[in-house]
């Protein structure tokens, strides 16, 4: 598979905000805001620090790559975590990581990509489709079926590789990545071993919301209204945009959740804000949303291993617990007390229990 270049001039959308939690639109209410599709602008490709916060790398080597979507005719572009001493004649086995939705690689998923290839990994962390440093129009959609095929078409370019180890190869996600990697290993075979950290199901935070947040009334009333808008946009009119988490902390109210306030502070502020994700995603995509069901055959993963780590005051907990409770052995939950959500994205006092965790996972079923 021969990989491709970055288009270092395509559209992207900028703003001064930073990346979605989960991809759960929060305004008053619970409803979606109006059109901010004047988000749009150009700009080049990543350029950046691989991983935010961490100028100390610790002799990994990380090299920026792209490599073709199959379905998409598009690029995927992503950082690949090589092990320090890397040894070009050795296969390793390697771990492809996905991040929340509205994220990016050079967030999260960058810190537990290098975090996994200092304990001997290979690991590769990318942009979704339609987002990031990654192909794709309209930009910020977050399309469930795209997400999927973008870890299948992760493990096509690792299985191009020839220090990777195809018959080695596990998947971890992270917030709704982690819904995505679950459903992405119920079919996707040379997935070995799959872990999730903070994961969510975006089709149900989208049915129903936060901790069944949302009636059905509302329910119907966003697919109208998402409706409708795909059809102005098919007529030409501009792509309305939304929110993704709190974009000042004057959306506060008494009832907003942990998760969306620590979600402002992880996204829209210098500790992990990053301008390729601006926190907005296309609202008329919602309709694809809320038809994914992430958990729905977990159990099919079934005799490969999954392994969920969640915080133990998450208020999203449940849909790990929920993903354990239909997933068959060997499967695991594994609480880090004290965290939140957020918690596990990058504090070293919870990320570090998740990593040992996940390294000793891996190393059990990979290596």
């Amino acid at each position: 598979m021969k990989n491709i270049e970055v288009d270092k001039n395509r559209r992207v959308f900028i703003g001064t905000s930073a990346v979605a939690l989960c991809g759960i639109a929060v305004a008053s209410g619970g409803l979606i805001t109006p059109n901010l599709a004047s988000a749009q602008s150009k700009a080049k490709a990543s350029t950046g620090p691989a991983v935010i916060g961490q100028p100390d790398t610790k002799g990994i080597s990380i090299e920026r790559v792209s490599y073709p979507n199959r379905n998409t005719d598009s690029h995927i572009a992503a950082n690949l975590f090589k092990p320090a001493n890397f040894d070009a004649s050795k296969k390793y086995p390697a771990i492809v990581i996905t991040h929340p939705i509205g994220g990016v690689k050079e967030q999260t998923a960058g810190l537990y990509a290098l975090r996994l290839a200092e304990q001997g990994f290979i690991t590769l962390a990318y942009d979704a489709s339609y987002q990031g440093d990654s192909g794709g129009e309209p930009r910020l959609m977050e399309l469930p079926t795209a997400r999927v095929d973008d870890v299948s078409s992760s493990i096509d370019f690792l299985t191009t590789l020839a220090q990777v180890d195809a018959n080695r190869i596990g998947s971890l996600g992270i917030c709704g990545g982690g819904g995505y990697v679950l459903n992405a290993a119920q079919t996707e075979q040379r997935i070995k071993a799959v872990a999730t950290v903070s994961a969510a199901d975006i089709g149900d935070l989208r049915r129903n919301g936060l901790a069944n947040s949302r009636s059905y009334e509302e329910r119907m009333k966003l697919l109208q209204d998402a409706s409708a808008q795909r059809s102005r946009e098919a007529r030409g009119e501009p792509i309305r945009l939304t929110p993704t988490v709190p974009e000042s902390t004057k959306d506060f109210t008494a009832s907003t959740p942990v998760m969306y306030r620590e979600g402002y502070e992880y996204y829209r502020t210098a500790r992990g804000q990053h301008p390729n994700a601006p926190g907005r995603s296309v609202f008329s995509a919602l309709p694809a949303q809320m038809a994914f069901f992430a958990f729905d055959q977990v159990e099919t993963i079934s005799p490969r291993p999954v392994l969920m780590i969640a915080g133990g005051n998450a208020d999203s907990l449940y849909f790990s617990e929920n993903a354990y409770k239909k997933a068959k052995e060997p499967r695991e939950l594994h609480l880090v007390p004290g965290a939140t959500h957020i918690d596990m994205y990058d504090k070293p006092q919870y990320v570090g229990p998740a990593v040992e965790k996940l390294t000793g996972f891996f190393d059990k079923h990979l290596v």
